[in-house]
């Protein structure tokens, strides 16, 4: 990488999300919990997604929540990462090729 701090950041980044997840809060978060005291939460529907691979911010397969917290973190960092390189990349390679 030409650039130091970027590996910097994305380890931090990597870092941040796989350990500090691992003391995340079990509560619900925000939204769930207001729409318990507000009283709409028995109305709400199931998502489509939730059976999904990273559905309910964990790694479906792994059994200990907080090592599956972190995994996603991980995982959700690193395709942010992955998808934002490849915009920027293509980007700076369609800016080149302009006259």
């Amino acid at each position: 990488m030409k650039n130091p701090l970027i590996a910097v950041g994305f380890a931090v980044s990597l870092a941040i999300a796989g350990g500090l997840s691992y003391y995340a809060s079990s509560h619900p978060d925000g939204f769930e919990k207001s729409a318990g005291e507000i009283g709409f939460l028995d109305t709400a529907k199931e998502s489509p997604l939730k059976d999904s691979p990273l559905a309910e911010y964990g790694v479906a397969g792994v059994e200990n929540e907080r090592i599956s917290g972190g995994l996603a973190g991980v995982i959700g960092v690193a395709s942010t990462a992955a998808i934002s390189f490849g915009i920027f990349y293509g980007l700076r390679r369609f800016n080149k090729s302009k006259p």
